[in-house]
């Protein structure tokens, strides 16, 4: 799920500050601590080839995040794709898989222990 900022509902607006907030956006019962993590990542870097040997060649852990520029492709377990650009909040549930469109910047906060996992799965898998 993606969110744009303009489209998260204003709560606060006073002169000299403005509060956005979007409640439900994924629940983290059920998972331990979380990490924080910034990826820089370049156009073509496709992660689907580093995922394949997990549960549905893909990602399952959970991320919530911001992209602070560029241009991801987000596929899901169930084929759908959807694009996250610069600016936008996004929250990826267990099952994905990411293509990088135009080199980006990203903010993840994601359960450590999940995305330790498939981090340490990526790296044998760039080990050969």
């Amino acid at each position: 799920m993606r969110i744009a900022k303009q489209d998260i509902p204003v709560k606060i607006n006073v002169p000299g500050a403005v509060a956005r907030q979007k409640t439900d956006f994924g629940s983290a019962a059920g998972y331990g601590m979380i990490g924080g993590e910034y990826f820089s990542l370049g156009a073509g870097t496709d992660i689907a080839p580093l995922l394949q040997g997990l549960q549905g060649d893909m990602c399952q852990a959970p991320h919530w995040g911001y992209v602070l520029q560029g241009e991801l492709t987000v596929t899901y377990a169930n084929g759908s794709h959807e694009t996250i650009m610069g600016g936008d909040l996004f929250y990826w549930p267990p099952g994905h898989s990411v293509k990088v469109g135009k080199d980006a910047e990203v903010v993840l906060f994601s359960p450590q222990h999940e995305h330790g996992e498939v981090i340490d799965h990526m790296l044998k898998k760039m080990a050969g």
